[in-house]
């Protein structure tokens, strides 16, 4: 079944809702959407162009872009394609480096002139000038996330495979946040940069974010090189997570770790599984992404096609392909997945499940939870634990 959700920009870029105190996220506040008809987001992957070498970058990013990315015209299509789900859709440009494209502030504006919320994931470079960003506020911009992977020019740098990507990221964020535009930043957390979440924490908040979106590593692309976490310190760095969003003033999230909720569910800031409808956002079941060729996927993470903006329409594609109904199907999981009684407010990384065992519907491997008399097969990652 499809998830009732919140739909605005102001509560959350992309990824795995969660933030119960009133600033973002908080489900009960807005109006609903169904995500059987349409995503809570989509992503654009605007081109594969990025002069960054990140250690963990899904899109195994290259210095020149792709001959054969979508054109601005196709891409025009595209954003109609997407206004077509509804008012106010959101839409995150991503890459590579979105700045890579020539035609981004021509997208941007058109993109809102139409009626989407317009979002952008650019990569820290020097080209993120203050003046383009005043450029793509005029444009409609309505959120710039960037991304932090190190409290210090050392540790971030070397993550990013490029010297001054540090102090081009926080000169962007005192830029975005003296013009007003509302800052996100994006942290990924591997067995790397485990050590650096507290001081990251401590750095952000002093640049004004709105939002911290926090990524759990899923084996793709140049990510698959880098330690993930043990399911265990994953529920421990939840569990601060969660205790951070509590005493801060900016929201926190997760991405590509939907288990986060139960966390809150089990803190007793939720309500109990199954009350007040469904809230998870997953690959293909509130989420969708187009890849800089207009393949259409689940989730960037996720890499199964179910069709190409080229030849068919992302909305069909969306409501009516196999593969997104059956990630949109709670009762399709297999494992301790299936027999979660929080797999309503959760699902799991559909594409981690994915990345470890070639099947988007299996358990996910980084959740520590066993429900209660499961006596089924376990991950890997947990055969020790039980």
């Amino acid at each position: 079944m499809g998830n009732e959700l919140p739909v605005t920009v102001q509560e959350i870029m992309f990824g795995d809702i969660l933030n119960q105190n009133g600033r973002e996220g908080r489900a009960s506040m807005r109006p609903a959407i169904d995500t059987e008809e349409r995503p809570f987001v989509l992503i654009w992957e605007l081109t594969q162009a990025c002069d960054l070498s990140c250690d963990h970058c899904r899109a195994d990013a290259q210095p020149a872009a792709h001959p054969h990315e979508l054109t601005t015209a196709e891409g025009k299509k595209l954003l109609e394609e997407m206004r077509a789900f509804g008012d106010d859709q959101l839409v995150v440009f991503s890459g590579g480096d979105p700045l890579k494209r020539p035609d981004l502030v021509e997208l941007v504006s058109y993109g809102t002139d139409i009626g989407l919320n317009v979002t952008l994931t650019p990569s820290g470079t020097v080209s993120l000038t203050e003046a383009r960003l005043a450029t793509l506020q005029d444009a409609g911009l309505k959120r710039i996330a960037l991304s932090l992977d190190g409290a210090t020019a050392s540790t971030h740098d070397a993550f990013r495979g490029e010297v001054g990507s540090f102090d081009d990221t926080i000169a962007a964020a005192e830029d975005a946040s003296s013009l007003g535009i509302p800052l996100q930043i994006n942290t990924t957390v591997c067995n790397e940069t485990l050590g650096a979440l507290p001081p990251i924490r401590n750095r952000i908040e002093q640049l004004g974010t709105v939002l911290w979106s926090v990524f759990f590593l899923v084996p793709v692309g140049r990510g698959a090189n880098l330690a993930p976490i043990s399911p265990q310190m994953a529920e421990r760095v939840m569990e601060w997570l969660y205790e951070v969003d509590l005493g801060s003033s900016m929201g926190v999230k997760t991405t590509e770790a939907p288990h986060y909720r139960r966390v809150a569910l089990e803190q007793g800031e939720m309500d109990a599984p199954g009350a007040g409808g469904t809230l998870g956002i997953i690959a293909g079941d509130g989420f969708a992404f187009v890849s800089h060729t207009g393949n259409i996927y689940p989730s960037g993470f996720l890499p199964l096609t179910a069709g190409n903006v080229r030849e068919d329409e992302l909305l069909d594609v969306y409501r009516n392909a196999d593969l997104f109904e059956r990630l949109r199907d709670r009762d399709e999981l297999k494992g301790k997945c299936g027999a979660c009684p929080f797999r309503t407010v959760c699902g799991g990384s559909r594409s981690r499940a994915y990345a470890a065992t070639g099947n988007p519907l299996e358990s996910d491997p980084l959740c520590a939870y066993i429900p209660p008399g499961y006596q089924g097969p376990l991950p890997t990652s947990l055969q020790q634990q039980s």
